[in-house]
């Protein structure tokens, strides 16, 4: 017996499914795996199989367009296929957190590619997945071109081979962005961005802080915040939050970006034993180099006016010294940033 993969696109009726698995029954072909790709022309059914070694591509290529199979495509595998696809991918996504460099060799591998290049820059036409390419946008910037010779790329190929794009993006994005910071004392607190596993360690921070701490941050209540409001702010849909964790892990301080257009809106909590030593300066300045990055206009941060502190640090960060506005007892300043330029084409 030897081992084949085959991949052919079914009509999505039915019954037309159970007709080719009949065919390839008939020439004593068993199904180990069988994945289904959704695309416009139909269903694409991927199978691993095990076949008698007196059977040739011929003849399972014939089985395959006797069972009403379409656009045929056979090749002779290995044992490993036998894992599931989501272990498979689960296991390359495991691998690109530890080394976010092995990107290539994971794509490689997801796709079975025979060349996976990284070109600089966006590329004229759209991205997606052709017959013999595929074209995946690099978040940090450029174009990932993968191309097989067969089979054809399927939609749920793109969207794998993109998540992986994202996730080896991410991974090397949060490691760029953990630093260690002295504080002025000596101390030592490291910086990096949040991520949902953090909320049990900012909620008790919360609690730690005092009414009137809390009060300032959130400029409407003293309360601890719901935890749902808490892990929203812990993973904002734009824009970045950062953690301060002193050296027994705790977190100490937060500092959010929250972006809407052009504009991103700030927030800084720092916890009541852990003020007055510059973490909160520091935590902002790195979310205006976050802000100039992301190519934002401004950022914008609301504070009570007699917050002295969050005042005079908000004026160290601007360049031109803003004229805070004034709403009853609350100020809104803005930091105009220096934007990144914007990527062009080449």
């Amino acid at each position: 017996m030897g081992l084949w993969r085959l991949r052919a696109t079914v009509d999505d009726r039915p019954g037309y499914l159970a007709v080719l698995t009949a065919s390839l029954a008939l020439k004593s072909v068993n199904i180990l795996a069988v994945q289904v790709h959704t695309t416009e022309a139909g269903a694409v059914d991927d199978f691993l199989v095990d076949a008698p070694d007196t059977l040739t591509e011929e003849d399972l290529l014939a089985a395959v367009e006797k069972g009403r199979g379409r656009d045929a495509w056979v090749t002779r595998t290995e044992a490993r296929e036998l894992a599931d696809w989501p272990t498979r991918t689960l296991t390359l996504a495991s691998r690109l957190v530890r080394d976010p460099d092995s990107l290539g060799d994971a794509l490689s591998a997801l796709l079975g590619a025979d060349a996976v290049i990284w070109r600089p820059a966006p590329g004229q036409d759209r991205y997606g997945a052709n017959r013999g390419g595929m074209r995946l946008v690099d978040p940090t910037g450029g174009t990932y071109e993968i191309s097989r010779p067969a089979p054809t790329f399927t939609p749920a190929e793109y969207a794998r081979a993109q998540a992986l794009v994202d996730l080896a993006a991410t991974v090397v994005r949060q490691a760029a962005d953990q630093v260690t910071l002295v504080l002025p004392d000596g101390a030592e607190i490291r910086v990096r961005p949040a991520v949902r596993d953090d909320l049990a360690a900012v909620t008790a921070m919360h609690d730690r802080c005092t009414p009137s701490t809390r009060y300032r941050r959130y400029l409407t209540g003293s309360a601890v915040p719901p935890a749902a409001r808490v892990e929203r702010l812990l993973d904002p849909h734009r824009g970045v939050t950062l953690v301060a964790l002193a050296a027994d892990d705790r977190v100490v301080a937060t500092a959010t970006l929250v972006a809407e257009g052009e504009i991103g809106e700030v927030g800084l909590l720092v916890e009541d034993a852990w003020q007055r030593r510059g973490i909160g300066t520091a935590l902002l300045r790195r979310l205006v180099a976050h802000g100039e990055r992301a190519g934002y206009a401004a950022l914008v941060a609301h504070t009570h006016a007699d917050n002295k502190p969050m005042l005079a640090t908000l004026r160290r960060l601007s360049r031109s010294g803003p004229t805070p506005e004034r709403d009853d007892t609350l100020l809104t300043v803005t930091v105009p940033l220096a934007s990144a330029p914007v990527r062009t084409s080449a």
